[in-house]
């Protein structure tokens, strides 16, 4: 007889609904709770996507007291470090969403509480379930364009500020960088096979969130729509990240790889002025490099797919839990993401590069 998983959700905004669906189309898998601290909203949750038999709770740590082999944790970006925590404590495995947190200390703590309990911690990364984002992984990592010294990554909106908690500095912790510029992060530092971030040097803004012009909220908005920053990486490589909500721009320009023996562009996928962000797919890729003295230029097929990557992204981490493998993305690489972050953030408030710090763990 097939192994059910067993699933808990915490939290039950739009993200969850993604979770649930994926889980919901697995045989093999069964939600047996949703956990919600707003008063009736993880049974309305239930109730609305039909989830038979599971139960509705207003605190995760009672609903974490039931035989369960997974957690998703679908909550704001402030409460990912405690869910996460009580879940991994309670002998649960987790797939949190991104960010991995709010502060590197709580990123850091993460980690080793999944290390002690040795239960599984994943962070929902699903462009790297992108057929041709793997594409451009392997190429990278193949050695093809020699050592890379130089990555620019991070794509930009023209307009596609989000609301809500995703402006609020108390619930999400940053604004444009965490929401959809942690993708350019991982897209560049996946390739390059996570070299350790040494110091940053970055200038954040929000003059289009604070501006009634352009957003509904702009009493309330908190947190930056537009950041940039130069990031030392271990073996000498720069990475130079850009990022931007809104803009009076159509594109922030393509990513681009810079080795000594051949170089990479991506364009990314969409149109429009929410596009433009590496959340989705991939445009195009082009090589750059010279044989016989010649310049040449090599367009790399996209490939067409119908690979729904969130989905994939949930379905590896079931996989992992029923076969006993490794996190699927482990919450030890997406601490590099969050320590650039963390850097970005205090670089931007003192105005001057700061050195980045990761224990050892």
């Amino acid at each position: 007889m097939t192994r059910v998983i067993k699933i808990g959700i915490i939290g039950s905004g739009g993200i969850a609904e993604s979770h649930a669906r994926a889980y919901l189309a697995m045989d093999d898998v069964q939600i047996v709770a949703v956990a919600d601290v707003v008063p009736g909203k993880a049974q309305g949750f239930i109730d609305k996507l039909g989830i038979e038999g599971a139960q509705a709770f207003e605190n995760h740590e009672q609903m974490l007291e039931l035989e369960i082999d997974g957690v998703s944790i679908c909550t704001p970006n402030f409460a990912h470090h405690i869910t996460s925590i009580d879940a991994l404590n309670a002998g649960k495995n987790v797939l949190v969403e991104k960010p991995l947190a709010v502060t590197l200390d709580q990123g850091i703590e993460m980690v080793q509480v999944a290390k002690k309990t040795g239960k599984m911690l994943s962070v929902g990364f699903q462009p790297r379930y992108d057929p041709n984002m793997q594409k451009v992984t392997e190429i990278v990592k193949s050695g093809q364009l020699g050592d890379v010294y130089y990555v620019e990554v991070g794509g930009g909106r023209r307009r596609g500020m989000p609301n809500g908690t995703f402006v609020s500095k108390a619930l999400a912790g940053a604004g444009a960088m965490v929401d959809i510029g942690t993708y350019s992060l991982d897209l560049a530092l996946n390739a390059l096979g996570h070299p350790r971030p040494l110091t940053v040097s970055a200038y954040t803004s929000n003059h289009f969130g604070t501006n009634p012009k352009y957003h509904p909220q702009a009493d309330k908005f908190e947190v930056e729509d537009f950041g940039v920053a130069m990031i030392r990486l271990e073996g000498g490589a720069i990475l130079n990240f850009k990022i931007s909500w809104a803009m009076h721009m159509d594109t922030l320009g393509p990513t681009i790889f810079l080795g000594k023996d051949a170089g990479l562009k991506l364009t990314s996928a969409g149109s429009g002025p929410w596009s433009g962000a590496w959340d989705g797919g991939i445009g195009s890729i082009h090589m750059y490099q010279d044989e016989d003295g010649q310049h040449i230029e090599t367009e790399i097929p996209v490939e067409a797919h119908e690979i729904n990557i969130f989905d994939a992204k949930v379905r590896d981490f079931v996989i992992a839990i029923k076969e006993g493998k490794p996190a699927p993305i482990p919450g030890e690489e997406i601490l590099y993401n969050q320590a650039i972050l963390d850097g970005i953030l205090r670089s931007a408030e003192q105005g001057k590069e700061v050195e980045i710090h990761i224990p050892e763990l």
